[in-house]
């Protein structure tokens, strides 16, 4: 389809609010909420959710019922700002975990939050400046190219909004926030109920478990059956093949890393010892491997993008259109801003990141914030292989400060560094072009939008240093309750590379596993995930991933659009993670232990149980679409 032949749902020609004081205030709200919860979730289990569905309907519920304003470009503000949170916490939360993890090693010091914010604020404004200059020839020139499957999903909720009143899908996502948070505070707060089934199986040398927390239940629905039983497979080769072999084959061997043979390490911590110890490793591999084959997978894709975007760039008038749905910030803005960030990176000393990170940031940033626009275009932001991007520019970052000369604890450093601020600026990149586009849908402002990115990635890195902080205090990353995986992973890769000092053996094991596994055109990411993760999260998803597609199925197929299983899921999401980071402030200022009540009344196995069963039909009840409404949509 030709761009002239398009209409906007707003035309070009009529004025309506979008840049308001109300879509502003309550989109950077949900910037802060998105980041914190998904910061939370994500360094739980290494994956985050797409904010913008959900900030939508939030922000369409609070402009069209609460405030009594119709406007469905502001509804779309609210959204735009309030996605951004989520992106920025999702580059912060993969790679800066890894400075506390040396300092608790005493390998570096303790991160200030002046680092943290600054890192954070030089990868967010550039992922939006990046993605200004592009717009025009991937969101414009590309229509009905690329399909950007979540942005035109977020424009039909929002023009759904226009059609019928959007207080019911507000609801949904506000009950699935209170029973969310109502279950977290019980397990974790009050710790009356175990969060953690666990079944033995000694015979097996191995263990069955699986967490009942709401949001690793959830992560499964919104993902589906498909990805949840991939990360699932993974979970189940390494505690049930890799585990129980290593056990029954090892002995009283003593293989590195460990320091006492696999017998004793069993008999002494059991299975999640030899997680620990070895098969962490070994998913690790497969992981790296997984995240660099999908890079590879996508370099046509890359290639056509990258020279598309340059060439776009030449007939890119941005800010020189009298249209107002052409209008861009100016070129001279992106320049100016992009020389001055990249000047801070280079000369602020709190940073330590010298001249050859300011260049890879500027080459490797401005190439995978183009990648990662197009692949949203493609299979949506939270299919995004931000992950494997930063996975790739942390191996070539590290490399290329140890030819440098800049190795050791500096160089470490360096090269998180710079993998923090490429990854915030692919994932922002990312959700700033679903953004545009669902805004190009509507008939939004462009100059706008970008005007709207630029608060909410700047709000949500102001924040995300403090909540990274806060939560390491509380439980430390590499806890079981905040095991950080990818940061954990770009920390190995760092050293492996500076060092040399890795079991190399397991790491290898893992990436011909993932070669194995694209060879057998079995999805290799996914996969890897599942073997990196401990079982009792790969098992939750998995049941999360059974309920998708048990609903789906009793769901007919035009009443499956309209089910709020995804959307209450989306807010069981938002409630534990914001109740997760109200934890981790009552475990800092000591509260935490005045509300335990696990020596007085713990409800054990039975109380765990009773508790999925309530998640689970929660998930139903909100799921199944009641037989009226599927008449009323047949």
């Amino acid at each position: 389809m030709e761009n002239n032949e398009f209409k906007p749902y707003i035309p070009a020609e009529k004025v309506t609010p979008e840049l308001t004081m109300t879509s502003v205030v309550t989109g950077i709200l949900l910037a802060i909420i998105f980041g914190a919860a998904n910061a939370y979730l994500g360094l739980r289990v290494g994956m985050t959710i797409s904010a913008s569905i959900p900030a939508a309907v939030i922000g369409m519920g609070i402009t069209r019922i609460i405030l009594k304003k119709n406007s469905i470009l502001e509804s779309n503000m609210v959204q735009t700002i309030g996605s951004a949170g989520e992106s920025v916490a999702a580059g912060a939360i993969f790679t800066m975990p890894a400075f506390f993890l040396w300092a608790k090693e005493g390998v570096t010091g303790e991160p200030s939050l002046v680092a943290i914010t600054l890192i954070t604020l030089c990868g967010a404004l550039l992922g939006v400046l990046f993605m200004i200059p592009l717009r025009n020839s991937i969101i414009v020139q590309e229509h009905g190219v690329l399909p950007y499957p979540e942005a035109q999903a977020c424009a039909e909720v929002l023009l759904a909004g226009e059609e019928q009143s959007g207080s019911s899908k507000s609801k949904i996502i506000f009950l699935g926030m209170a029973v969310s948070a109502a279950f977290k505070f019980i397990i974790d707060g009050l710790k009356v109920i175990p969060g953690v089934i666990e079944v033995p199986l000694n015979k097996f040398k191995t263990l069955f478990a699986t967490e009942i927390y709401p949001a690793v239940i959830g992560v499964g629905y919104i993902c589906g059956p498909r990805i949840s039983a991939l990360t699932f497979a993974g979970g189940v080769l390494a505690w049930f093949v890799l585990i129980p072999a290593i056990v029954t084959f090892g002995g009283s061997s003593v293989l590195f890393p460990a320091s006492v043979s696999i017998t004793d390490l069993y008999t002494g911590a059991g299975a999640g010892a030899i997680w620990s110890q070895y098969v962490r490793y070994i998913g690790a591999g497969a992981l790296a491997t997984a995240g660099i084959i999908s890079l590879i997978k996508s370099l046509p894709l890359i290639v056509k993008t990258f020279a598309g975007a340059v060439k776009g760039l030449a007939g890119n008038n941005s800010g020189d259109s009298s249209k107002r749905t052409e209008q861009d910030i100016s070129i001279k803005v992106v320049l100016i801003g992009s020389l001055l960030i990249v000047l801070a990176i280079w000369l602020l000393p709190v940073i330590q990141a010298g001249i050859v990170s300011a260049l890879i940031i500027v080459i490797f940033g401005f190439f995978f914030s183009t990648v990662s626009s197009r692949m949203v275009g493609l299979v949506g932001s939270s299919n995004n292989p931000v992950s494997g991007m930063t996975i790739a520019t942390v191996l070539i970052a590290t490399t290329l400060l140890k030819i440098s000369g800049d190795t050791g604890s500096h160089g470490m450093i360096s090269a998180i560094t710079v993998g923090a601020v490429i990854c915030i600026i692919s994932a922002l990149a990312g959700d700033m072009s679903q953004d545009l586009k669902t805004g190009f849908l509507l008939g939004a402002t462009p100059k706008k939008q970008q005007i709207g990115e630029f608060l909410g990635a700047i709000f949500s890195a102001l924040t995300i240093g403090g909540i990274l902080i806060l939560l390491n205090k509380a439980w430390g990353f590499g806890s079981t309750e905040i095991p950080a995986p990818q940061a954990t992973l770009m920390k190995i890769v760092t050293e492996g590379v500076m060092s040399g000092n890795l079991p190399w053996a397991l790491i290898f094991i893992g990436a011909f596993s993932a070669v194995s596994f694209e060879i057998l055109k079995v999805p290799a990411l996914p996969v890897a995930i599942g073997m990196y993760l401990p079982l009792e999260l790969t098992a939750a998803i998995m049941i999360g991933g059974l309920l998708r597609w048990f609903i789906d199925r009793r769901n007919s197929a035009k009443s499956c659009e309209s089910s709020g299983g995804v959307l209450f899921c989306s807010g069981m999401i938002a409630g534990e993670g914001l109740v997760g980071v109200l934890l981790a402030v009552f475990a800092v200022i000591r509260v935490a232990e005045k509300i335990d009540l696990s020596a007085k009344f713990n409800t054990g196995l039975a109380g765990s149980i009773i508790a999925l069963a309530a998640i689970v039909t929660f998930i139903l009840l909100y799921g199944i679409n009641p037989k009226k409404k599927n008449e009323k949509a047949e």
